[in-house]
């Protein structure tokens, strides 16, 4: 696997080497304020962005509900919620919303001075994602060229985009790839499975160590929910996954924060009227709605997994998120007390507040509500070590089409979202899935009207519990235009007042909400060069009550001249990488920029110093000493001779003239085992201080082992004799660098591992 370390960060050594790249871009410079120190629970004393398109949708169906519906939905439009990172083009934006820089920009605006932001982020992009369910597969094939893909254009882009020091005073929660490490523990006898297996554990140590190295990043692990891992038999080797995934990484333990469980899910946080383990003699695990499952809830789960991950050496400081977005189970239907019968069955139906009619039916499940508002180190469940309750999953978004929908985004059709289909995986039963649901992340009304209806703790109109809030703000006056370009145009406003406090404003283009801010300006972008918009602001109070639209400010993009004309500068290039290196050259490779008129080349800076102006994406810098290294970069050019930003930074190092020999090896061999089958790891380090341009790796199975599936590398076994050869993407092997293969196989007996492993002839060390 390609090495992140390379990439320079914060620190002494990196702040020069950027001073050195900044110092012929800029003629000053305000000096930067010292990065945040990392702490241990980055919701603690924070505030969370909310996001203004998905709090857009919120207003715009409280319009259209009235009344109290409207008004509860109100209540929650500034809750935060994550921002999904659903596929490459959303890094952009695209048709779904903005792209990843508009919110972060939008975070720093929300910061308020002295009080730390924590931005909810959801890196989902696997190859092969979501292998067991449809609903949610992505755009990226199990194969090495698509994980080449997940690792240059969407892990290596959002790396770069949050090291900008612009962002360094957020505090970046990630929620590492739902669903992807808890199907290789419940359904790896699948092929899809199978075959995702090895980039699944690749791709998701890549992006740890990829967003640990930026530092003001705090990862969590999706660790699926009670109803998928609750089980001893699922829990305990779930566990030992998580440890060989992040183990693999360069930063091992100190690469996440913790793990976060029901993202997207509705599995109740907690089951109140099922405090007692036994009804008579009988356990109530053994209940058909459990299935010997002793996780009843969220909080048993995270307990639980905290446990299991200490045990396997995590450390204590570790801890845990729920999502609560769609958990709370309230309305109607909601048990009030303990059952009196003495049927385990029907106590158990009785007194369980997760209404769903089997705990695998996880798409759109009918009668589910809101759940906790989300809230930093929340109390009641100390076992569980809960930094915070989340929205990862915005309210309001489906999860997945009850309907097959032709799309371009690799989603397919899954009959768990059927409401129509009797599932075998749900006793033959019918889903309880709701109808006319969109694809999965797309906007579904009906079940945000269910959701805010059902929720518990129930949502008050006035948000706060008290005496009913009717006094809507003032109109919003003073619209004054600001700067414009082709595209976007910034307004600013004076505030509002309300007897309880405003809480937001909800912009308007043309009478259509285009979102939302907390602040008295706004940048609307996505519009059309050289037209005319009409601009309207709402005032908002903590209740939901909204006041009268302002009076409309009509505002003017900019003219496109044309290349003559031309003011727009590239994108930045991104993907910035070292292909190679010898004693006296580093090669390099960057993703294309794009640009409105073309781009015409890259200027490639060494040490902050043009070296080279170059047509193609690629440069081999030469002459250099051995031993040395170096600080690249590398900006687009146009024909109208305008440049991009900086592309992100990447360390050259040229390998030294002697050290150690050609062949010197380090291996990390670790096997998974179960019934008579098993999976093997292996991480191959070229401790030589030469690249390899091939390799062989040979090895002796001690105990009549045999491989039957590998990814990574090419495999040949004559007996107990492995010979593995490298796949098209790695049979280079830089001098330091490490290779993750791995392989499916059978044994039979105690699948010993083997003792001694020759990297070309050589006899590597085993570690």
């Amino acid at each position: 696997m390609p090495s992140r370390s390379s990439r320079p960060r914060r620190g002494a050594a990196v702040a020069a080497s950027l001073a050195l790249l900044a110092a012929p871009l800029v003629a000053t410079a305000a000096p930067a304020n010292a990065a945040e120190p990392r702490v241990s629970n980055p919701f603690a004393g924070a505030t969370q962005y909310v996001n203004d398109f998905w709090s857009a949708n919120v207003e715009a169906a409280a319009d259209r509900a009235g009344g109290d519906l409207g008004s509860r939905m109100r209540a929650i439009a500034d809750e935060p919620t994550a921002v999904w990172m659903d596929r490459i083009s959303a890094i952009e934006g695209n048709a779904d919303g903005p792209g990843l820089r508009h919110h972060l920009d939008a975070a720093i605006e929300q910061k308020q001075p002295g009080v730390p932001m924590v931005f909810n982020l959801v890196i989902y992009d696997l190859p092969g994602r979501d292998c067991y369910a449809l609903a949610s597969n992505g755009e990226l094939k199990p194969n090495a060229t698509d994980m080449a893909r997940y690792k240059t254009e969407y892990i290596d882009v959002i790396a770069d985009i949050l090291d900008d020091p612009a962002y360094e005073d957020l505090r970046v929660v990630a929620t590492i790839e739902p669903d992807s490490l808890p199907n290789l523990v419940t359904n790896i006898s699948t092929p899809d499975c199978q075959a995702s297996a090895p980039y699944y554990r690749e791709g998701v140590a890549y992006a740890l160590d990829a967003l640990h190295a930026v530092g003001n990043v705090y990862s969590y692990i999706d660790a699926a929910h009670a109803g998928w891992l609750g089980w001893p038999s699922n829990g305990g080797p779930a566990a030992k996954l998580f440890k060989e995934v992040v183990l693999s990484t360069e930063a091992g333990y100190a690469s996440v924060a913790g793990f976060v469980t029901n993202t997207a899910n509705s599995t109740p946080l907690h089951e109140p009227f099922l405090e007692d383990v036994q009804l008579g003699s009988t356990p109530v695990r053994s209940a058909s709605f459990y299935e010997w499952n002793a996780d009843f809830d969220e909080a048993d789960w995270t307990a639980h997994l905290y446990d299991l991950l200490v045990a396997e050496g995590f450390p204590t400081s570790i801890g845990m998120l729920i999502d609560t977005s769609r958990n709370g189970w309230g309305g109607a239907d909601r048990p009030t007390a303990v059952s009196t019968s003495t049927n385990l069955n029907t106590y158990v139906d009785e007194s369980r507040v997760d209404r769903r009619i089997h705990r695998g039916a996880w798409c759109n499940p009918a009668g589910a509500g809101i759940g906790e508002r989300p809230q930093a180190s929340p109390a009641g469940f100390p076992e569980s070590h809960l930094h915070a309750y989340v929205w990862v999953k915005p309210p309001g978004e489906s999860d997945g089409a009850s309907s097959d929908i032709p799309n371009d985004q690799g989603k397919r059709f899954d009959r768990m979202c059927d409401p129509t289909f009797v599932s075998p995986k749900l006793s033959n039963q019918l889903t309880g899935a709701l109808p006319d649901a969109p694809l999965a992340g797309q906007w579904f009304e009906s079940q945000f009207r269910m959701l805010v209806e059902n929720a518990y703790p129930a949502i008050e109109g006035d948000g706060t519990g008290g005496p009913a809030d009717t006094t809507a703000p003032s109109v919003p006056t003073g619209l004054t235009a600001g700067a414009t370009t082709t595209t976007s145009a910034s307004v600013s406003w004076t505030a509002s007042t309300d007897d309880r406090g405003v809480t937001g404003y909800t912009v308007l283009v043309d009478g259509a909400a285009v979102g939302t801010t907390s602040t008295t300006s706004f940048t609307v972008t996505g519009l059309e060069a050289g037209t005319s918009y009409a601009v309207t602001v709402r005032a908002r109070d903590a209740a939901g009550n909204v006041s009268a639209a302002s009076a409309p400010l009509t505002v003017t993009t900019d003219e496109d001249d044309g290349s003559g004309g031309d003011d727009q500068p590239p994108s930045a290039p991104t993907g910035l990488r070292v292909t190679g290196t010898t004693t006296s050259t580093v090669a390099l490779a960057w993703n294309a920029s794009t640009d409105d008129t073309g781009v015409t080349g890259y200027r490639v800076f060494r040490d902050g110093t043009q070296v080279a102006e170059v047509a193609a994406t690629s440069f081999t810098d030469t002459g250099l000493t051995a031993g040395t290294a170096h600080v690249y970069a590398v900006r687009a050019v146009d024909a109208a001779g305008n440049l991009s930003a900086t592309s992100g930074t990447v360390t050259g190092e040229t390998d030294e003239d002697g050290g150690q020999p050609a062949g010197a090896c380090t291996v990390v061999y670790s096997a998974s085992s179960w019934n008579t089958g098993f999976t093997g790891s292996i991480r191959l380090t070229n401790d030589s201080a030469q690249a390899l341009q091939s390799w062989t790796l040979t090895f002796d199975f001690p105990d009549g082992q045999s491989i039957t599936q590998g990814w990574s590398a090419q495999y040949a076994q004559t007996g107990s004799t492995v010979t593995v050869t490298p796949a098209a993407w790695n049979t280079t092997l830089g001098a330091g660098a490490s290779v993750e293969i791995g392989f499916n196989g059978s044994h039979s007996g105690t699948n010993d591992e083997p003792t001694a492993f020759t990297l070309n002839g050589a006899s590597c060390t085993v570690g």
